[in-house]
């Protein structure tokens, strides 16, 4: 995979509602549970300090207010796929679920499968940590 533009191609191209486009980021809209949840999903293209570029997919699961920072870090240390992190919206600071790749390992049936593993995940995580609330 060489470079971004291809991923928004192929993921516009297969059905998934991408909502954001921009230089380096775009959204894809998942819909699940047969459109009863639903979970935004965020593709940016980031570097390290090599300049190596990777792919980070990445969904907002809650608010860190209420959130037992050991249960987030004890799901890091189980998890295969996907780590936590923390980031803002809108000023305030959420648990996010993410994954980094290089884009030279990178095929587009990867990231297909990174986007549903991603928004799936995210939205069990989010239901489990509001109740059952669909927010993201």
């Amino acid at each position: 995979m060489r470079h971004f533009e291809d991923i928004r191609d192929y993921l516009d191209g297969s059905g998934h509602d991408v909502t954001l486009h921009d230089d380096g980021m775009m959204c894809v809209e998942l819909s699940l549970e047969h459109g009863s949840r639903h979970q935004a999903i965020f593709l940016t293209r980031v570097s390290d300090e090599d300049d190596r570029a990777y792919l980070r997919v990445s969904t907002v699961v809650a608010p860190m207010t209420g959130v037992d920072p050991r249960r987030a870090l004890s799901f890091n240390w189980d998890s295969q796929v996907g780590h936590l992190a923390i980031g803002d919206l809108d000023g305030v600071p959420h648990l996010q679920l993410c994954e980094n790749r290089p884009f030279d390992a990178l095929d587009l049936a990867e990231v297909h499968r990174l986007v549903l593993e991603i928004g799936g995940l995210g939205d069990r995580m989010e239901r489990s940590l509001s109740a059952g609330g669909d927010l993201f």
